[in-house]
């Protein structure tokens, strides 16, 4: 509820990605990295974050990011260094959960949570997650 309040009338999509992501900083327990990566043709570019400074370019299928954006699947990684192809912006990371953006049947972002410690994420918090998503949806028109 108070991430529909805080987006209720805004538009742009950097400032709402902002916002969500700085909520979501305070809220989370646990957490060493939350943020936005937007698709720009074959590649996620870096958007509005909270955390240490971060990889500024994603390709679609690879590490978690990418294969979220290719499958367009919600990923819930217990240990990072398992995933192949994993991408380590930041060694201290140790599990992650990323969820699609998709309008229109397309993807358009990732919201990316990292955390240091190893299956800090469950199905609840995808799913959480995912809510989050359909409420930056519900107040975006373009991004």
């Amino acid at each position: 509820m108070q991430l529909d309040g805080l987006l209720q009338g805004e538009t742009s999509w950097i400032s709402n990605l902002a916002n969500t992501s700085a909520l979501l900083w305070m809220y989370l327990p646990d957490i060493n990295w939350v943020g936005f990566y937007i698709r720009k043709e074959d590649e996620l570019v870096l958007g509005p974050f909270q955390g240490k400074p971060a990889c500024t370019r994603i390709p679609i299928g690879k590490g978690v990011c990418g294969t979220a954006a290719e499958t367009m699947e919600s990923q819930l990684v217990m240990d990072v260094h398992e995933f192949p192809g994993h991408i380590a912006c930041d060694t201290e990371s140790n599990s992650e959960v990323v969820i699609p953006i998709v309008r229109n049947g397309k993807l358009i972002a990732v919201l990316d949570v990292d955390s240091p410690e190893k299956a800090r994420f469950t199905k609840g918090d995808v799913e959480g997650l995912e809510k989050v998503v359909e409420i930056i949806l519900r107040h975006q028109t373009t991004g």
